[in-house]
């Protein structure tokens, strides 16, 4: 049976979340979770509080608790229910305020918040992802922090939009398609900005076992055909001294700390 879990915040839970599933993830146990963000009264802490004792009545188990709650008011009535608790930001925070000789000033929804000064830069990153997707438009490159290159479903799209998102990084990408391999040569749009220029490949087996579920039995998905395009497009890596990483064993996570690992992109964290 599942342990059941509690992510709980008085923002949007994502801090419990991340640093929960970090921890829990190194277990080979299955967990129940149950997320519950905006805890921002007495009243509410008190409901969830019930819903803990619940869990833990109804199967034996203390359920584990992951919190980052400003409010000590707040935090003391989720300290009451049955469940173990893990408070993340008391954990870190008070021996902080030692080693730096200054006393932390909690402000709710502070960490993913509009009020973030980089939020608005984050936003205009996302956009930018979407608008320069797949090669739609080959007019704004000089404004990319980076172009992602590859052939089609190798992953261009959601390692663009996570790089965009989770850093605020302003990233193109342009596809590489059949009609191409004959003669495959960068585009001049793209030879003009060759030191933003990062590439995507693929095992040839999983890009065929990808695109069959997108087109089965087409010559868009044949094994020849997806062979014939990784081959071409590595070829032209290599040839233009052009990075690139191998995403099909890896997360769109790894995909992009591995990006910004050799390019050095500055991250913008929310």
């Amino acid at each position: 049976m599942a342990r059941q879990v509690f992510y709980i915040s008085d923002g949007t839970a994502i801090t419990a979340e991340v640093f929960g599933h970090a921890v829990l993830s190194q277990f080979p146990l299955e967990f129940n979770a149950l997320t519950i963000p905006f805890v921002e009264t007495v009243e509410k802490a008190h409901e969830v509080v019930a819903d803990i004792n619940e869990s833990f009545i109804t199967t034996g188990e203390r359920p584990l608790v992951f919190h980052s709650i400003v409010s000590p008011e707040i935090r003391d009535v989720i300290y009451g229910s049955e469940g173990l608790d893990h408070d993340f930001l008391n954990t870190f925070v008070a021996p902080l305020e030692q080693q730096l000789g200054v006393s932390a000033k909690p402000v709710m929804h502070r960490t993913h918040s509009i009020a973030n000064e980089t939020y608005d830069g984050r936003i205009e990153a996302i956009h930018y992802a979407l608008d320069n997707d797949d090669g739609q438009t080959l007019k704004n490159f000089d404004k990319a922090d980076l172009i992602l290159l590859g052939v089609s479903r190798c992953g261009k799209t959601p390692s663009s939009l996570y790089l965009s998102m989770q850093f605020g990084i302003k990233v193109a990408n342009y596809p590489f398609v059949e009609d191409d391999m004959d003669n495959l040569k960068l585009p001049p749009a793209l030879q003009a900005q060759k030191h933003k220029l990062f590439g995507l490949t693929i095992n040839p087996a999983r890009l065929h076992e990808i695109r069959q579920n997108r087109m089965n039995n087409s010559r868009y998905s044949s094994m020849r055909q997806c062979r014939t395009e990784v081959q071409e497009v590595e070829m032209m890596y290599k040839k233009l001294r052009i990075p690139y990483v191998d995403t099909t064993n890896k997360s769109v996570e790894e995909i992009a700390t591995k990006i910004l690992a050799e390019t050095g992109l500055e991250r913008h964290m929310f």
